[in-house]
């Protein structure tokens, strides 16, 4: 490069530049004539920083942004930026995406509900690790958690399940257990160990009965009201109820062609089940129905009470 000043003109190698202008003492203004240093990498934009480089490039404007809020906004930072991130996305005309962002801010978020996911995953036939396949594509694809994960369902399947809901008998029932937070008992558990006409191996899985009735009631908890409200009987809402209940057993049909590849086995599956056939209000000396089952011998009514393969 050659020197630009007048009195000087001489030439220096590239990188000897810097140090040759340091000795033009006198020139009050060499730092115009200075090489300006554009190597390296290119500045990268924002978004693609690491977010330690992100907090670094931005602290000038965090320290001013809390000063502000401190100022303004009672040190509410994070509804400044919200709202100047709001106003970026809008003066672009990108509506959805801020419409998307005031929702999570008011606490909307964008995904599904627990129970919403789980009624997908059943109505799909979904094992779980290919809904939770779903899930993870679709959070990298979008970004967003719109689908809640595995353990959010399994925590809303438990408000289906006998056990769930606490109870109380009144009066209290002869050689039957108060505590009412039962899980999955045994299917052969209660009976006399004398049955030896068909020594028959079985795995069960069988909900106690009174559990399993409450389970049952709660969830047509929104039926039974609507009932009530229908027959103008909302006085009435501590009871008496009469539940009729019709109890049945059927065989689920050979299960040994079911299972895939292996020996064919001659298993049988038994479900025990029951339907609540209709329920009324006593009021008065009279008796008035509030709610009967339509269709009493569909599947979809039946509430399992044991689940055999014998």
């Amino acid at each position: 490069i050659r020197c630009p000043l007048k009195e000087c003109d001489e030439e220096i190698l590239h990188g000897k530049y810097g140090q040759h202008l340091s000795s033009h003492k006198e020139m009050k203004d060499r730092e115009l004539y200075s090489h300006i240093n554009r190597g390296g990498r290119p500045r990268q934009h924002l978004l693609s920083l690491t977010r330690r480089a992100q907090k670094h490039r931005l602290r000038e404007l965090k320290r001013q942004v809390k000063a502000f809020a401190e100022k303004e906004e009672g040190g509410d930072i994070k509804a400044v930026c919200m709202t100047l991130f709001l106003l970026a996305l809008r003066a672009k005309n990108e509506h959805r995406q801020a419409d998307e962002l005031e929702a999570i801010m008011q606490g909307r978020g964008s995904g599904l509900h627990p129970a919403v996911c789980l009624a997908i995953r059943v109505n799909t036939f979904l094992s779980c690790s290919q809904y939770h396949k779903m899930y993870r594509t679709v959070k990298a694809v979008t970004g967003r958690q719109i689908f809640q994960p595995l353990h959010a369902l399994r925590t809303a399947e438990k408000a289906l399940l006998p056990g769930y809901h606490p109870f109380e008998w009144k009066p209290p029932l002869k050689n039957v257990s108060t505590n009412t937070e039962v899980g999955i008992i045994d299917g052969l558990s209660g009976l006399p160990l004398s049955i030896d006409d068909y020594p028959v191996d079985t795995i069960a899985k069988r909900f106690r009965y009174d559990a399993a009735l409450v389970c049952a009631l709660k969830d047509m908890e929104e039926e039974i009201l609507e009932g009530m409200k229908a027959k103008n009987l909302d006085d009435y809402l501590n009871g008496p109820f009469t539940v009729v209940v019709k109890e049945s057993c059927d065989g689920m049909g050979d299960v040994s062609e079911k299972h895939g590849s292996g020996p064919a086995v001659p298993e049988k599956a038994v479900r025990f089940s029951f339907t609540v056939m209709n329920i009324a209000i006593a009021c008065g000396n009279e008796s008035k129905r509030i709610f009967e089952e339509i269709k009493p011998n569909s599947e979809l009514c039946c509430k399992p009470l044991c689940l055999m393969l014998a």
